[in-house]
């Protein structure tokens, strides 16, 4: 009897989950935003291997500021470096660096909104008056502000996880500035699941209050944190660029962010330059639309007060 409850649980489940994967591939911003970014992961996870190690000054294979061509497809930059080369290992710099401050932000966000919204009282006070704090503050300016303090306190040599200290103080930053969003999403669910019959029955059985919601409300949290995550990456992508545009990101590592900057103290703009400047910009701009259309098709294909009415 048991078994064949199990095995229809798991065909229950995977008949849902192919009937979200249809909803969701049905989605034509989320068929266009899943292309542009597979196409972008798929370049980041090998830039080695499609355009070689990253070029330097000392390995600059062209002359300078030189307009595309067969040999440079995207030119190169002011000390002859091929563009192309810089932009594809950018690639994995602003990816990692937008998906690690992500899943910070997910991970606070969804903890502090959980907390909040299940215990009430002054714990929920005491919770969202710091989310609104964070909340009306933007969280760029935070971030400037905060991130040359750190890099100060911290140093900007030696290696932390992989990271230039600049990269990795840049990735807690964007972290520990953009969750409130998503804990005022998560406590407003929260409120409502903690009310449920399955969660009264959790506690009369006995089941403690951490295990409540590990076990019990985070499950259904899934799907508004997944859809708001995407949006937080393109946030993440606009910040990190942003910052590393005003400097605070580091040459050796460079990101889509860090080549705009390069390029703007090159004097591309005057000099003419535009694949300088489009190459890394245009880039920045495709993946944060992506993740913004995968978003928005999550939260179309989660919500159905959201979807369209044939």
């Amino acid at each position: 009897m048991n078994k064949s409850l199990i095995q229809y649980s798991r065909r229950v489940r995977a008949r849902a989950i192919k009937a979200f994967l249809g909803q969701l591939l049905g989605h034509g911003g989320a068929q266009l935003g899943l292309l542009c970014l597979v196409f972008f992961l798929a370049v980041a996870a090998v830039p080695n291997i499609l355009m070689g190690p990253l070029q330097t000054a000392i390995n600059a294979s062209g002359d300078f500021l030189v307009p595309p061509s067969g040999v440079h497809l995207l030119g190169t930059d002011e000390v002859g470096r091929d563009v192309l080369n810089l932009v594809v290992h950018g690639a994995r710099i602003s990816l990692t660096i937008a998906l690690l401050a992500t899943v910070i932000s997910l991970v606070v966000g969804t903890t502090i909104g959980m907390t909040a919204g299940y215990y009430g009282g002054r714990v929920d006070v005491w919770l969202m008056r710091l989310t609104d704090f964070f909340f009306v503050m933007p969280s760029f300016v935070l971030a400037l502000v905060m991130t040359p303090v750190v890099l100060e306190v911290m140093g900007r040599g030696g290696d932390i996880l992989g990271f230039r200290p600049s990269l990795f103080v840049i990735i807690i930053v964007i972290g520990m500035t953009s969750w409130s969003f998503v804990a005022r999403v998560v406590r407003s669910q929260t409120l409502s699941l903690k009310e449920r019959t399955f969660i009264d029955r959790a506690r009369v059985v006995g089941s403690s209050n951490f295990s409540i919601m590990v076990r019990h409300i985070l499950p259904n949290l899934v799907p508004q944190i997944a859809a708001n995550g995407a949006l937080v990456v393109a946030g993440a992508i606009y910040v990190e660029t942003s910052l590393s545009f005003l400097g605070l990101g580091d040459p050796l590592q460079p990101s889509w962010g860090t080549l705009l900057s390069l390029a703007q103290r090159a004097g591309a703009a005057s000099a003419g330059a535009w694949w300088y400047l489009g190459a890394p910009g245009l880039c920045a701009l495709a993946v944060s639309l992506s993740f913004v259309l995968i978003g928005n098709a999550l939260d179309d294909t989660f919500n159905p007060r959201r979807r369209v009415i044939p």
